[in-house]
């Protein structure tokens, strides 16, 4: 390169350090190829100090009249041009260094200073409102960056004939530029052009020229003259001849601006043979591959589609080495790996690649921290947007609604280190201009402030005044992802039609499409739980494809009958995850509907829920720090696809994540898995359910008074609380907590205990923070996910990583809350609730068998499941009433309470108590009735003797004593159970009256409950002696209560049996069993008698004892 001019004025620049001037060795010289002063070329010197290479960028283009909208397309490069600095790269000056470096446009992109519909333009509001990609000083700098290029040779071109007849063309078009700017005399001085035309054409052809013969020479410049004599004739400026040159030049060069780099392919070296291959990036192509430099290049992806980019040090073995080995994953969770010989060309890579991204897709994000602009990340800390327009500004303010006190922070698109403030007030908007010196401060204020937020917090407390106007500011709006602006280019081939608006509705896979399957396809297998609106099982659909079957396993959801008005819900999410693909997203067959069942037919993932499999190995080596960050980093990819999608998935959870691998550490395969469909979304429940109360750290708090809230944000809440889950020790967070507990939690804006590696605690705050507007997207996310990986700190260990914290507050509950207290073992997991069969069914509710497998590994205890068939509210209440009863029993002969079971917000409520395998007394005894003699039967009336004396001694009625409700747990012990009807006698009375009886077991009552609808322990006592006609009857159905009491009454007066059986009781009793002991008469007798029932219950023990 030959030298540039240097600028006097600007030789001698003294940096921010202190100290004395180094010596004339130590310098930094920073080259322009076009400024203010000297079109031509100059350099700036810098003698002592630490600059970053942005700020070296932003002083090169304050003296290249450079605006801050346009500085994004420059960068910095050595000399020789192979090496590119990161913004965020230091260069020290001392004795030791003398650099060289170079102030270019390293971003190009196609046509962008063309014409018409083809044209690369800055984005607009509108169509018609859309901008150029270059204002008039970057396209002097451009031409002065490519005119030098082309003359100094930098420029590969062949040299045969029709490329000389170019070359020479291209010199027309400069001299007749140099004629325009030093003014030369019409008609053009031909003689002077000739003389300077060789300083025009690149020093190859120079060099060729010189070779040739006399003859050949005066050819040239026979030909080079009737070049010049055409085009003189043409009235044209400046800035044309300028454009007509590098629109020549790009026709020349081909693809202008692009990079190609020569790396190792890692993938080769790992199988012990050293493979190379070539990647270029450019503005107009994107990143393509290929094998050899002049094989025909293979397309790898758009910048939009890049998902992440890791950057690592390569190792042999346990040997670290100077090589670095970049990888890129796009959209398709398809990767790009590459091994650079050093640091500096993998940072040269990946900070191309970076800015193509921000300048096609995302104007606010960055790939790795090891090249993000510290403006850029400043800007982020204090929500701030980079130099966009005021139109825009109050474009994104309007669809705010215009919401007084809001405001949105961007600096100046026209001035470095100027930013303006804007905000609505009224039906105009206010620009107000913060000026950064030293200090910040706004503009014809004294006051200053050491930092952006500083200001920010003073006005934000204090109103501000403006043209004597007092503003208040309340709330920043900050930039959003992938946001439309004119820091973003729009391509003209369209390729960035992948970027759309936020607030743009998601594509059209709303329309309900999925495939639908026959029931014959179907079989049916072991449950594998349930959850609040489906039961699930496992099971396989065998399709014939061309007279072949193909039998494969599935999963089958199935809706539960009461819950078919959700069918809709069920359908979209069938639709939804059937109509996309990723390989982190589980695959749904379609749909079976058949008469009144809706199952969901989606892939059988082998080793289940994500949380069931990390508490079962919790304390396994292979669920290590590295396993669950890479399960973190898939399911962030997951995510990362639906928002590009612009699609809501509005249940994530570990639940909800499948694994589909369990990885290999020693082998280094890494764990795999898929996310769940979304289910029944909430947005369709009804308001004035809790199952959003319930659903409580991972529904978003915006979505807790308006499900309609949402959103893409809400996701990132959601995933927050799925992150905290991943790293617990197996910990559900807050679910010992009652629902107005985990409300209260949302309404003083708590948050979840810390994980002890503040990195991780700070990527989970950020998902989970209460302006949803303030939480990442999910390729920051993911970004911060691989510095995690890839930082080499060293977190906690697993059993130490949360510290958890009691936090105290004014009403004193949190003080005495114990946020460990995660796993209670009465609260049962719908979930985990396995079917098996239906154990018995009644007029209010059923009793299913069902194993509680919480580890997935059918290792679960079996328990006994009671349910309501109807949901009302009053029926709730008297469920809830017979829990707090079977809650506060602790006896040998009354069946065990184990828990509850929640779902629906709390409103579908399951009692859980033990199973016991034998089932009812009545049918124990209609099975066994040559096995079990009188010594038996008076050993299990002696035991339910027992259970009521227990009973009674609590004050409680069961009103319900027969041998159906009493179970058998083996051949010597029998319980009682089913307290549905059970009532607590008031302190002052000995009975108890029920307004309204409703179906009642009147054939057990006694007289006075039939006619007064009074109850007591005599009235059980009572019941005792039925049971025990029960026994000895041997629960003969043809000699059944009901049955003997209809022969005394009369078939053909059912219509008013109450009645009649009061009157039947006055002087008949039920018929002695046949050999049944003299002394079993007479206790039943006596039972029937209706004595003092405590005493009775006391004194029939002592009986059976003696």
């Amino acid at each position: 390169m030959p030298p540039l001019r240097s600028f006097n004025n600007m030789e001698a620049v003294d940096g921010p350090a202190s100290g004395p001037q180094t010596s004339e060795g130590s310098k930094l010289e920073l080259r322009l190829y076009h400024s203010l002063s000297e079109p031509n070329g100059d350099t700036m010197v810098f003698y002592s100090g630490e600059y970053t290479a942005e700020e070296l960028c932003v002083m090169a283009a304050k003296a290249s009249g450079i605006l801050p909208v346009y500085s994004s397309l420059f960068a910095l490069a050595s000399e020789d041009i192979k090496v590119w600095f990161p913004p965020n790269h230091i260069f020290r000056i001392d004795a030791s260094t003398q650099p060289v470096l170079l102030y270019r446009i390293r971003f190009f992109f196609p046509n962008w200073f063309g014409q018409g519909d083809q044209m690369s333009h800055r984005c607009g509001l509108t169509r018609e409102s859309v901008n150029t990609i270059l204002d008039y000083s970057v396209i002097d700098y451009l031409f002065a960056q490519s005119r030098h290029d082309f003359v100094s040779g930098r420029i590969p071109i062949p040299l045969n004939l029709q490329m000389q007849e170019e070359c020479l063309a291209m010199a027309v078009l400069d001299i007749m530029r140099i004629s325009k700017e030093r003014k030369w005399r019409r008609p053009l001085d031909v003689k002077g052009a000739l003389q300077i035309y060789k300083s025009c054409i690149p020093i190859p052809f120079r060099c060729q020229i010189q070779q040739h013969n006399f003859v050949t020479r005066k050819r040239i410049r026979r030909k080079f003259y009737k070049f010049l004599r055409k085009i003189s004739l043409c009235e044209t400026d400046q800035r044309f001849l300028k454009l007509k040159y590098l629109m020549d030049m790009r026709n020349m060069e081909g693809v202008s601006g692009k990079e190609t780099f020569r790396v190792r392919d890692p993938m080769g070296r790992s199988e012990g043979r050293n493979s190379y291959k070539f990647i270029s990036v450019s503005g107009d192509a994107g990143i393509q591959w290929s094998l050899k430099d002049n094989e025909q290049w293979q397309p790898f992806c758009d910048f939009p589609e890049i998902v992440d980019i890791t950057l690592k040090q390569a190792s042999r073995g346990y040997i670290l080495e100077e090589s670095r080995i970049v990888t890129v994953t796009k959209q398709d969770s398809k990767v790009l790996e590459a091994e650079f010989p050093s640091l500096k060309e993998a940072l040269s890579f990946v900070t191309l690649i970076d800015g193509y991204y921000r300048l096609a897709a995302d104007a606010h994000h960055y790939f790795c921290k090891e090249v993000a602009p510290p403006t850029l990340l400043s800007n982020i800390e204090n929500q701030c947007h980079g130099p966009i327009t005021s139109e825009f500004a109050i474009h994104k303010l309007k669809k705010s609604g215009n919401v007084a006190g809001l405001y949105i922070l961007r600096c100046s698109p026209k001035e470095f280190n100027k930013y303006f403030l804007t905000t609505a007030f009224g039906k105009d908007y206010k620009d107000c201009l913060i000026v950064r010196d030293k200090n910040y401060s706004l503009a014809g204020v004294q006051r200053q402030f050491e930092s952006l937020k500083d200001l920010l917090s003073y006005y934000h407390e204090n109103s501000l005044q403006s043209e004597g106007i007092s503003i208040e500011l309340h709330a920043c709006c900050p930039p959003k992802p992938k946001e439309k602006s004119n820091l973003i280019i729009i391509r003209s081939h369209g390729s960035s039609a992948l970027l759309t608006s936020p607030c743009m509705q998601r594509r059209n896979v709303s329309q309900m499409m999925f495939h639908k399957i026959k029931k014959e396809e179907l079989t049916w297998g072991e449950s594998l739980g349930q959850g609040s609106f489906t039961k699930i099982f496992k099971g396989k659909r065998e399709e014939y494809i061309d007279c072949d079957s193909h039998q494969m396993d599935v999963l089958l959801k199935v809706l539960d009958h009461t819950h078919r008005n959700y069918s809709e819900s069920l359908f979209e999410a069938a639709s939804i995850m059937s109509q996309i693909s990723h390989k982190h997203l589980i695959l749904v067959y379609g749909i079976c509907a058949v008469n009144k069942d809706n199952i969901m037919v989606q892939e059988y993932v082998k080793h289940g829920a994500l949380d069931i499999y990390l508490k079962k190995n919790k304390n396994k080596s292979r669920v290590n720090i590295s396993w669950k960050l890479e399960v973190a980093k898939q399911l962030g990819y997951a995510m990362n696809f639906l928002e590009d999608k612009r699609i809501v998935h509005g249940n994530i959870c570990a639940k909800n994540i499948l694994l589909t691998r369990e990885g290999d550490a020693m082998t280094g395969l890494p764990p795999f898995i898929k996310l769940s469909d979304p289910g029944i979304s909430i947005t369709i429940l009804p308001i004035e359910g809790k199952l959003r109360i319930d659903r409580i750290p991972w529904v978003a708090p915006e979505c807790i008074g308006n499900p309609r809230n949402l959103s893409l944000e809400s996701d990132k809440w959601s995933f927050g609380t799925t992150l905290w889950e991943i790293f617990s020790p197996g910990d559900l967070p807050l679910n010992s907590l009652e629902p107005s507990q985990k409300l209260q939690f949302y309404q003083d804006y708590l948050r979840l205990p810390a994980p002890k590696w503040s990195e991780l605690a700070h990527l989970i705050n950020q998902c989970m923070a209460y302006q949803y507007s303030l939480r990442p997207c999910f390729r920051a996310i993911i970004r911060d996910l691989n510095r995690l990986i890839t930082s080499g700190i060293s977190p906690p260990k697993l059993p130490m990583m949360f510290c958890w914290i009691v936090h105290p507050f004014k009403d004193g509950f949190w003080s005495f809350v114990d946020m460990r207290k995660a796993d209670d073992p009465t609260f049962f997991e719908e979930r985990h609730l396995k079917f098996i069969s239906v154990l018995g069914k009644g007029n209010f509710g059923s009793v299913e068998l069902c194993r509680y497998d919480p580890l997935g590994d059918n290792t679960g205890d079996m328990i006994a499941v009671k349910k309501l068939q109807q949901s009302t509210t009053e029926h709730l209440r008297d469920f809830e009433r017979e829990i707090k009863i079977v809650k506060s029993l602790h006896n040998d002969h009354i069946v065990k309470y184990k828990g509850v079971c929640y779902s629906l917000g709390r409103k579908n409520l399951r009692l859980i108590m033990e199973y016991l395998p034998y089932g009812s007394l009545r049918d124990y005894l209609q099975k066994n009735k040559e096995r079990v003699d009188h010594r038996k039967l008076l050993l299990f009336a002696s035991q339910i003797c027992k259970g009521m004396e227990y009973l009674g001694s609590k004050r409680y009625v069961h009103r319900d004593l027969a041998t159906r409700n009493v179970l058998v747990e083996s051949d010597t012990c029998v319980k009682i159970g089913d307290f549905g009807l059970t009532k607590i006698l008031p302190q002052d009375k000995e009975y108890y009256k029920v307004l309204d009886p409703g179906e009642s077991p009147i054939f057990w009552y006694a007289p006075e409950s039939l006619s007064e609808s009074k109850f007591s322990r005599e009235s059980d006592v009572w019941s005792f002696g039925v049971v025990l006609y029960e026994l000895f009857t041997y629960s003969d159905r043809s000699r059944s209560p009901p049955m003997e009491y209809l022969r005394m009454i009369g078939y053909d007066k059912q219509g008013q049996i109450p009645f009649h059986m009061t009157e039947i009781l006055k002087g008949n009793r039920l018929p002695l069993p046949q050999n049944c002991p003299r002394e079993v008469t007479n206790i039943k007798w006596s039972g029937a008698g209706v004595r003092d029932g405590l005493c009775w219950w006391e004194s029939y023990c002592l009986v059976w004892e003696s």
